[in-house]
């Protein structure tokens, strides 16, 4: 009965043991030892007749020792945080980069105007450096940014190394697609072992440009806060034209180039917000994808005669009102020509980016006054 009773209280120990180290939730190896020994001693004492006593004593001790171990192996799981996600970009690519994204690259100037108005501080370069006159709107910080160079547009310089050397964790690409640029970026992104993406950015989807940049860094408030500003001035925009009509608008020509001998093309990526506001008459037959746009004559200028010039900056502007030459066009016997505003860039283009949304407010009210009735620098 003893036997029976010790090893209820045996099982009964190894029992709480197990439980009480797989609720610590740790991996534990429990040894139990339990001894028992019984002594038992006989004393038998025998007397003779003859005086004598003899005693003998007999001592007997019987030890039983019982050791058992028993192993309970509790294994804790613990469930790692995901540290990549899945970006799906606008040429369809499914892109593996990280969750938190605190280093960015960027292709090319107008990715670079995008960037900087939604994550200044995560660009680890430049595609080119600021204008000097940008130094009144940057903090100096940014002037110091190695120079990255450029995909697409120019010499296509972009350094590789250079990426490689800052840490980049992405590269983003922003702008119109380009053809084979599905393989340039696969091709770019396996050399050099950074993500590389490209998101459309055209004037009427600039807004939906941010929201998925917000998605891409996780800065989806910051994001919405661009998005929605640029819908609101685009909307804007849109009702001016309505009110127009095809008939209202404005014979026009946007001339870039030191001698004003350049047009951006309707059609061309970079005549947006031309084609939207005015009747560009300058029509080629192949609208230059370049930020400089067409090369044509004076002979070509005057043959179109606009009602308005707008001319980029380092261009003829200052001088063209006294040139003989350009007398007989419309718009300079008028008097009605312009020159672009500038700061921190070209608010027409050049590059194509966001900027451009400052351009439909300024050249809206500009052609416009009785529709866009409104403060350009308030807006």
């Amino acid at each position: 009965m003893k036997l029976n009773k010790f090893s209820g209280i045996f099982f009964a120990v190894i029992i709480s043991a197990i439980l009480i180290f797989s609720l610590s939730g740790c991996k534990e190896t429990i040894t139990t030892t339990v001894t028992k020994t019984n002594t038992s001693t006989t004393t038998q004492v025998t007397t003779v007749t003859n005086n004598s006593t003899i005693t003998e004593t007999t001592t007997q001790t019987n030890t039983v020792t019982n050791t058992t171990t028993a192993t309970s192996t509790v294994t804790e799981t613990t469930t790692l945080e995901p540290t990549t996600k899945i970006f799906t970009d606008s040429l369809g690519r499914s892109v593996e980069v990280p969750i938190n994204i605190t280093k960015v690259a960027l292709s090319g100037p107008l990715t670079q105007i995008v960037l900087f108005a939604l994550c200044p501080d995560k660009l680890v370069g430049l595609a080119s450096p600021f204008d000097k006159s940008a130094e009144k709107f940057f903090d100096p910080k940014y002037y110091n940014l190695p120079i990255l160079g450029q995909l697409y547009g120019g010499k296509g310089t972009l350094n590789l190394e250079e990426i490689a050397a800052t840490g980049a964790e992405v590269i983003i690409d922003v702008g119109e697609r380009k053809t084979n640029m599905t393989e340039d970026l696969n091709t770019l992104q396996e050399q050099i072992g950074i993500p590389f993406v490209h998101i459309d950015a055209y004037t009427e989807g600039m807004g939906d440009c941010y929201r998925t940049l917000g998605n891409l860094l996780d800065m989806e408030e910051e994001a919405a806060a661009i998005a929605d500003y640029c819908d609101a001035v685009y909307a804007d925009t849109l009702a001016i034209v309505e009110a127009l009509g095809e008939n209202g608008k404005v014979k026009m020509l946007y001339l870039t180039g030191d001698a004003g001998l350049n047009v951006i093309a309707s059609g061309s990526y970079h005549a947006e917000i031309i084609d939207l506001l005015c009747d560009n008459l300058a029509v080629v037959d192949n609208p230059s994808s370049k930020g400089t746009g067409n090369e044509v004559d004076l002979e070509q200028i005057m043959l179109w005669n606009p009602d308005v010039i707008i001319f980029s900056t380092n261009s003829i502007f200052a001088t063209v009102g006294e040139n003989a030459d350009w007398a007989a066009i419309t718009a300079i016997a008028n008097g009605d020509f312009y020159e672009v505003p500038y700061g921190p860039y070209n608010w027409m283009g050049f590059p194509p980016s966001v900027q451009r949304y400052l351009g439909m407010i300024w050249l809206s009210q500009l052609l416009y006054p009785d529709v866009a009735q409104y403060d350009v620098y308030a807006k």
